[in-house]
């Protein structure tokens, strides 16, 4: 391996983050293994299947070595909004309208899925109680003991950016929980009617900070159990999250997978790396790096430094040859 880079405000650095610019499901594999961290028990790996019309979510084909590798079970939480009319088809908040778009993208064709808020929903302890006094999770997370945050990194229409944290706090949130954290801890049940309105969306660094927050019951969660690791997939990085029906076009060339044992790290080499991109006829991080100035999406990270749940400092280690 080959220490790339050093991103540190002090002498040492915190952690560690692997970065392979192989993206495949053998490179899938071979990062997981560089962590050194075994995936044991009853393993979930928390992914984003998809909007129905979006074409940018990792793809089966993509993950499938990994999830065998470890014998897990995808989890997803339904969404906590509709596509708008005539995208019925798309939608996601439902729980029967949600299997459709997971066996229409693939997903079942190997492996099983478990949306985990189908049937129940339950609470869990929050450290940082500044906004949020618990996180509202699926009901089925009692399911598990380990837990891969498998994490699509792209733009974020609310969020500045998707990475390790909203895929731990948005991502494992049920449709109350998604509403509890977007609104700051001020609506704990999803009510349709104040969705978009301030009660909803009026302060966003209230919800970036309530999602770090979410974060890390999250991760606590598991760490008083099995474990939890992080891995990032950096491609198809359009603006828009796979959460959006129909996503702006990408504009970024693929990356690579990065992972570590620290979120914070992780989601803080991912920005970097964005950073540091050039822009070339075929290559503009432009767009992306305003959206993430636009909607302040480095306080999530930031925020979460600041709570403990992990550290900005990283080494970056590339894992090939």
């Amino acid at each position: 391996m080959a220490v790339l880079m050093l991103m540190a405000s002090t002498a040492f650095a915190q952690c560690t983050v692997y970065l392979t610019r192989e993206i495949s499901p053998e490179s899938l594999v071979a990062i997981y293994k560089a962590l050194g961290v075994q995936a044991k028990g009853r393993v979930a790996v928390k992914m984003s299947t998809g909007e129905g019309s979006n074409p940018n979510y990792l793809k089966p084909e993509l993950v499938k070595n990994l999830i065998f590798e470890v014998d897990g079970t995808i989890v997803e939480c339904n969404t906590a909004y509709s596509s708008g009319p005539g995208n019925e088809q798309d939608d996601r908040n439902s729980s029967a309208n949600h299997w459709k778009v997971i066996e229409r993208h693939g997903f079942l064709n190997y492996f099983p899925v478990d949306i985990m808020d189908e049937y129940d929903e339950i609470r869990i302890p929050v450290k940082d109680q500044t906004h949020i006094k618990y996180d509202i999770v699926g009901g089925h997370m009692a399911n598990y003991d380990f837990m891969i945050a498998l994490n699509h990194f792209k733009g974020h229409p609310m969020g500045g950016y998707g990475g390790a944290l909203k895929n731990l706090s948005i991502g494992c949130a049920s449709q109350n929980g998604k509403a509890y954290i977007h609104s700051a801890g001020k609506m704990e049940k999803l009510d349709m009617s104040k969705l978009w309105t301030p009660e909803f969306i009026g302060d966003q660094d209230g919800f970036l900070e309530s999602m770090a927050a979410a974060a890390q019951a999250v991760v606590n969660y598991f760490q008083r159990q099995n474990g939890i690791i992080y891995i990032s997939v950096m491609n198809n990085m359009s603006i828009d999250c796979d959460c959006v029906d129909h996503p702006a076009p990408v504009k970024l060339e693929d990356y690579g997978i990065l992972a570590s044992t620290d979120p914070v790290a992780l989601d803080q080499a991912c920005i970097d790396i964005i950073n540091q991109q050039k822009v070339t006829a075929k290559n503009d991080p432009t767009d992306l790096l305003n959206r993430i100035d636009k909607q302040h999406g480095i306080h999530t990270i930031e925020h979460a430094e600041t709570i403990g749940l992990g550290s900005r400092n990283y080494t970056l280690v590339s894992i090939d040859k």
